[in-house]
């Protein structure tokens, strides 16, 4: 049974990487955490949809994968026991004298906290499919790759043209017993040496073509696709719909937020329009705003920060030095 009511200092809506970062840089305030996501698992759109994928843009990390980032990230933050309200959604924020904020679940519990930071990211994201697609869901279609090793020996169809079909078509090529990609376009939106890499890896690649219908008893085991040189059927234990996503960031549009194209505005704190509540990564914005997660990591230190010094007046803004920090700490 989900609980029914937790409290913080600092509630976190959002538990990709700039959420557990704000968590982290809370903690070392000594400021205790709540973390709240719709999804059932820690680590945001980068564990969710590119978790295989090569990060390239975090400072001190010349590449690192998506869940080696997301599984540090929580390693990070552990010594500071947030509390994780993971596959539970936020649907409003509400004042309370003199206690700060109350955030209602959808599921109806409650979270209260002093400060909140709203770190979600683009929002829910729903996957786009195809009709025939349906019948199958959970059962050989699926639209991410979490876990590259699980179609080992398979027959595994991709369908998109973006960045993620190719990457995870890389990425499975070496494992599966056979990748092919089936694309509605002659050219990829994916990046180009990604898509070199593709067609020299040995991946079978069918373009201006479209997935009709998928077939099998009980799971997945046939993939028909109309294509130029007709109709063409092939072995498939897996399909994967790489075919993008719809974005929404949901409840949080309707919670009284000062907002631009569906992004929250803040000012150089991080501060939103309502005291006490920030907003960091991807779903903020101010003028000159970088959207890399290296920008979000920065705008976390900054909120955490901001928000130590509202909880606690007097308190100093800068942080101690990290190596300042005794062990005995973090341990």
């Amino acid at each position: 049974m989900a609980d029914a009511e937790a409290s913080a200092d600092v509630a976190v809506v959002g538990a990709g990487p700039a959420g557990l970062y704000t968590a982290c840089c809370a903690g070392f305030r000594g400021l205790s955490s709540v973390i709240v996501d719709a999804l059932p698992e820690p680590g945001g759109q980068v564990a969710a949809l590119y978790p295989e994928k090569r990060i390239h843009d975090v400072a001190g990390l010349p590449a690192v994968r998506g869940r080696e980032l997301v599984d540090g990230l929580i390693a990070q933050v552990e010594p500071f026991r947030p509390r994780y309200l993971l596959g539970r959604t936020a649907v409003s924020l509400v004042p309370e004298e003199g206690r700060g904020w109350a955030i209602r679940l959808e599921d109806g519990g409650l979270v209260r906290a002093g400060a909140v930071v709203i770190a979600a990211g683009l929002g829910r994201s729903v996957p786009r499919t195809l009709p025939c697609l349906g019948p199958y869901q959970g059962r050989g279609v699926a639209h991410h790759v979490p876990r590259p090793d699980e179609h080992r020996d398979r027959d595994v169809v991709i369908v998109g043209g973006g960045d993620s079909a190719v990457d995870w078509a890389l990425a499975l090529a070496p494992i599966a017993r056979s990748v092919t990609v089936v694309h509605r376009r002659s050219a990829f939106r994916a990046h180009e040496h990604s898509v070199k890499q593709m067609y020299a890896s040995g991946v079978r690649v069918v373009t201006d073509a479209q997935v009709t219908a998928c077939k099998g008893a009980g799971n997945l085991e046939e993939v028909w696709v109309r294509a130029e040189e007709g109709e063409l059927k092939m072995p498939a234990q897996a399909l994967v719909g790489a075919l993008g996503f719809i974005t929404n960031i949901g409840p949080i549009a309707d919670w009284g937020l000062r907002m631009s194209n569906r992004l929250v505005l803040v000012d150089g704190a991080m501060r939103t329009n309502m005291p006490g509540v920030y907003a960091v990564g991807d779903i903020c914005h101010y003028e000159g705003r970088v959207p890399l997660i290296s920008v979000a990591f920065g705008e976390a230190a900054t909120a955490a920060n901001h928000a130590a010094v509202g909880l606690r007046p007097g308190a100093r803004l800068a942080p101690e030095h990290s190596t300042d920090i005794d062990a005995t700490n973090l341990s």
